[in-house]
């Protein structure tokens, strides 16, 4: 193999390695489905949204159905409103929940829409009306200690025998 085809061939594996490193950066960033197709636009209202982030996926029963596509804070009643879009094959019964997960102990953040019962679907711009906001590790781990702290300490075990009252 002449020196010439080497350069080439080397130059053909770098390019293959960074097509392959924009792949995984897309990938990591939720960029890997750009473009959609026909959606429809839902909100939904959170006491806490944690930390959830705009193009987070959205849900059901561990199948991406839509894209968090904005999230803002309602002036009025000072929550987080989400906005997401949902891929318009899938429909869901107007009495529906919206919760957001956490994907493992500390991973990134999704909602989890949870069909209703209702025979009527939710229609383009409505409001989901049952929502469950973020679990945030640090008010748990606050809870905890507090509720720790207001318990009695225990008699420790093996403790030495009450000494005995001097004779008189």
């Amino acid at each position: 193999m002449g020196k010439r085809s080497i350069e080439t061939l080397v130059g053909f594996f770098v390019l293959l390695g960074m097509a392959g490193l924009v792949f995984l950066a897309m990938k990591a960033a939720n960029l890997g489905s750009v473009g959609g197709g026909d959606t429809y636009t839902l909100k939904a209202n959170f006491d806490n949204i944690g930390g959830l982030k705009v193009r987070a996926p959205v849900r059901t029963a561990g199948v991406t159905v839509g894209r968090v596509t904005g999230i803002q804070l309602d002036s009025k009643t000072y929550q987080g409103v989400v906005t997401m879009e949902i891929d318009r094959v899938y429909q869901f019964p107007k009495d529906s929940a919206a919760k957001i997960l956490t994907a493992g102990l500390l991973g990134d953040q999704y909602i989890g829409l949870e069909p209703g019962g209702d025979d009527a679907n939710l229609t383009a711009g409505a409001l989901v009306p049952q929502t469950q906001s973020a679990v945030v590790l640090e008010n748990l781990i606050g809870q905890f200690l507090s509720s720790k702290a207001e318990t009695p300490a225990a008699p420790a075990t093996g403790a030495a025998p009450a000494a005995a009252e001097p004779a008189k």
